[in-house]
């Protein structure tokens, strides 16, 4: 469970949609005490389609008592205002476990069906067709939009719809003022943030994921920073309130881009 919670909150970050773009981020996250994972998110932006990808790997005493690595990649096209996922893939490795995920779509964006392995055994799954998918995303995408929204109208208050294959959700974003944020051990970065955060309405559905619950009950709130060279805004940080094991804070500790 303490995977998906982690996991998910590395799958923000900003970029420009003006030109060809690929900026690279280093986080740290530290949940209570602990330094609990590191991660690498490289996001790469045209005005035709976006990629992205990110690698979470637990970091210190969390990797010695609970090894675990994922990497979440996300492929989609632009057409004006509208993102398109072409495709989604997911793979983790724990100490006992490896698992695959794929989501498959058609040339509309809309998910056909799922593919999924636990330790090489393979499961397909059709996905019904339904009305109340058809204009929604993957999760990585909805940072995308949130990217080119940002960019273009310098606020996050949105809401976004979400099918992950199985569920269906809303993301929603909203502005929450300015910060002043101070470096420290795990960030160089200081200065005038732009505060925001995000929720997850469940829509009434019922589970009993760790991560699903957490943040539908908590906001989870990110800073951004713009970079004093490029002028792109990035990530500062992300934090969470209250898990099960501590507040939650994650750290850009560097960022590198390129055109």
């Amino acid at each position: 469970m303490k995977k998906k919670v982690l996991t998910f909150f590395f799958l923000m970050i900003l970029t420009s949609t003006a030109r060809a773009t690929t900026i690279e981020h280093n986080f740290t996250a530290i949940l209570g005490i602990f330094n609990a994972s590191d991660t690498t998110f490289t996001y790469s932006l045209t005005p035709q389609d976006y990629a992205i990808r990110s690698e979470v790997r637990t970091a210190g005493l969390f990797d010695t008592l609970y090894p675990f690595k994922a990497v979440y990649s996300t492929t989609g096209k632009i057409n004006e205002q509208d993102f398109e996922t072409t495709s989604y893939k997911y793979t983790s490795q724990s100490r006992f476990t490896k698992r695959t995920k794929e989501l498959v779509y058609n040339n509309n964006g809309e998910p056909v069906y799922r593919l999924s392995s636990k330790n090489d055994k393979s499961k397909k799954v059709e996905i019904t067709p339904d009305l109340n998918n058809k204009d929604t995303t993957d999760l990585q995408t909805v940072f995308a939009k949130l990217a080119k929204q940002y960019n273009e109208l310098k606020f996050c208050d949105s809401r976004m719809e979400v099918f992950d294959g199985k569920r269906r959700f809303d993301v929603i974003f909203k502005d929450e003022g300015e910060d002043e944020l101070t470096a420290n051990e795990y960030s160089p970065f200081k200065g005038n943030a732009k505060k925001c955060s995000m929720y997850i309405d469940k829509l009434n559905s019922k589970d009993d994921d760790l991560m699903w619950e957490l943040t539908s009950k908590h906001p989870v709130y990110f800073w951004i920073m713009e970079d004093k060279e490029s002028k792109l805004p990035f990530i500062a940080r992300v934090s969470v309130e209250d898990t099960p094991l501590g507040r939650l804070d994650v750290y850009t500790q560097n960022i590198s881009i390129k055109d």
